[in-house]
């Protein structure tokens, strides 16, 4: 798979982005301090934006008032480990 479409999740790539880093990302999507070039490690960024708004479902959950805390992270989570990182 070509770096520039490696997901975070891609069981080929080399683990860069630990599930500490998810861990942090989703706390920053959760308390609305989401960005569009948030850092993940010394590697790699994302959108954390633009990775939630890719996923109509994390979309959904987030608005949904009767979505639990744990719904909203699991969601937020799946949208980021399927997001396309930047590398630089």
């Amino acid at each position: 798979m070509a770096a520039d479409h490696a997901v975070i999740a891609d069981p080929g790539e080399a683990k860069a982005v630990t599930d500490d880093n998810v861990n942090a990302a989703v706390d920053a999507v959760l308390a609305d301090r989401a960005t569009e070039a948030y850092v993940l490690t010394d590697e790699y960024a994302l959108n954390l934006n633009a990775a939630v708004q890719a996923s109509t479902f994390a979309s959904l959950i987030l608005k949904n008032v009767h979505a639990s805390q744990s719904q909203k992270r699991d969601a937020v989570r799946t949208a980021i480990l399927l997001a396309h990182p930047v590398k630089g």
